[in-house]
């Protein structure tokens, strides 16, 4: 595990930042969130700011700017090309199960439902795009989702960072509790030599 955090906090900044405002960018853009959900690279982009790779700030901001042009991008595709969109979609990425939800989302919660579907992977990929299906104003679209871009980024960032820290106090703890172990066991095997020992000398007289 610690040669995979290394390997992380080795990468190139700028390929890091790439990734994070990338991933998160093509997830409603393109629907790429329904096979990969842009959080994994943000929590990345956290673990490797925590390892010192670049700062964290950076991150949230590459992160935050990422999910909204995207969802924004996302929402003018709905309102250009409406329902059809969907069935545009290859089959194995319609989910069926999940657009019903969504579509139903939208039509109860509005603007309060660009906020909720940003914490789900599926929700997230859909929501601006049948948003923009639905008519709903531009500018009220456009609040909630700078609103919920910037908060699910900080939260998500932070996430991976404070699992980066997680890590190494468990590391640290661990270690603690090897050489505890060790030491009991060192311990052990030099007591059990002296009985041994004396047993033997008994023994002998």
């Amino acid at each position: 595990m610690n040669a995979i955090f290394d390997w992380l906090a080795g990468l190139p900044a700028w390929l890091v930042i790439a990734a994070v405002l990338l991933l998160p960018a093509l997830e409603a853009s393109t629907f790429l969130g329904l096979v990969v959900p842009g959080e994994t690279a943000v929590i990345i982009g956290g673990v490797v700011a925590h390892a010192g790779g670049l700062p964290l700030w950076a991150v949230m901001v590459a992160a935050a700017v990422g999910a909204i042009a995207g969802d924004q991008v996302g929402f003018l595709v709905g309102r250009r090309y409406g329902p059809g969109l969907l069935g545009r979609l290859p089959r194995r990425l319609r989910h069926e199960e999940k657009i019903g939800p969504a579509l139903d989302l939208i039509a109860r919660r509005g603007a309060v439902a660009v906020l909720i579907g940003r914490w789900t992977a599926a929700f997230r990929a859909l929501v601006p795009g049948i948003a923009g299906m639905s008519r709903m104003g531009r500018l009220e679209f456009t609040i909630a989702n700078v609103i919920g871009g910037v908060i699910w980024a900080v939260l998500v960032a932070g996430g991976g960072y404070l699992a980066g820290a997680s890590y190494h106090v468990l590391e640290q703890r661990l270690g603690l509790a090897s050489g505890v172990l060790l030491g009991v066991v060192v311990s052990g095997a030099v007591v059990a030599v002296v009985i041994r020992r004396r047993r033997d000398r008994r023994r002998a007289r």
